[in-house]
């Protein structure tokens, strides 16, 4: 039997496919000169990368008191932001589900879906900042919509592919809405739900670090004032703050994950 026969040409393309790359290849050399971006000008980046790099070195570590503090308010900022987005993130992705709910609930829910993940979390840290004020409320309130929009999308489309017999069988036996979802939904979705939760504890331990640059708590703001300051050491000792803090809840997910599987 010929091989070209049953397998199909993984790169094979028709002229539509042709014309779409070349069009994307002029966009691309457009894109480039209306931003002024060169070669000349990224090997001259390199060079002033590397002095920018050179006085990061070594890293100054003697307000570790400051470090420990801010890096204790990012962590908490994460934490309760995880679990409010979390929990708020359950019922919000089960309306969402298009095969446990009717139309007329499933598209505003999606709407608001739609609407928390509209805007990156700097963005919806600054309206809160300005709504409620400098700190770590704001970054709190911003992280958890962040979460929302994430989690509540990625939990409905997990609903939405499970199988219907063991909720068909539920429903024969009479069983409530809320055995449905228990017994029916829960048992098939968990382990996902879990790999969601924890991945976006993960991303809501970066970006506790980063809503701190408009004001909303966490060592953002330290680090942006150490930029401002031209404190490059100390910058540099914030950024392997933030590793060592991202390393470490990347860690410990792991261990949560391995834990329910």
């Amino acid at each position: 039997m010929n091989p070209s026969s049953v397998y199909t040409h993984p790169f094979r393309t028709g002229w539509a496919a042709r014309i779409g790359w070349a069009v994307l290849a002029v966009y691309i050399l457009y894109a480039m000169s209306t931003l002024e971006f060169s070669g000349s000008r990224f090997i001259a980046g390199l060079t002033h990368g590397r002095d920018f790099l050179g006085r990061m070195w070594p890293p100054e570590f003697t307000r570790w008191q400051l470090l420990l503090e801010d890096l204790a308010e990012s962590l908490q900022i994460a934490v309760l932001a995880s679990a409010i987005g979390v929990t708020l993130s359950l019922p919000v992705g089960m309306l969402a589900a298009r095969n446990l709910m009717p139309p007329w609930i499933t598209w505003p829910v999606r709407a608001l879906i739609v609407l928390c993940r509209s805007f990156h979390p700097v963005i919806t840290a600054i309206l809160f900042v300005k709504a409620i004020g400098f700190g770590a409320a704001a970054g709190i309130a911003a992280l958890v919509v962040f979460s929302v929009g994430f989690i509540a999308k990625l939990f409905a489309e997990a609903i939405e592919e499970i199988s219907l017999k063991p909720l068909e069988a539920i429903r024969a036996a009479g069983a409530s809405f809320l055995n449905l979802i228990l017994f029916g939904v829960m048992p098939q979705v968990f382990r996902r739900f879990l790999n969601f939760a924890t991945y976006q504890v993960e991303v809501n331990l970066r970006n506790s670090t980063m809503v701190g640059i408009v004001g909303a708590g966490g060592l953002g703001g330290t680090l942006f004032a150490a930029f401002q300051r031209f404190d490059y050491d100390f910058v540099a000792a914030i950024l392997l703050t933030i590793i060592a803090l991202i390393m470490a809840g990347e860690a410990l997910t792991d261990r949560v994950r391995a834990i329910f599987q």
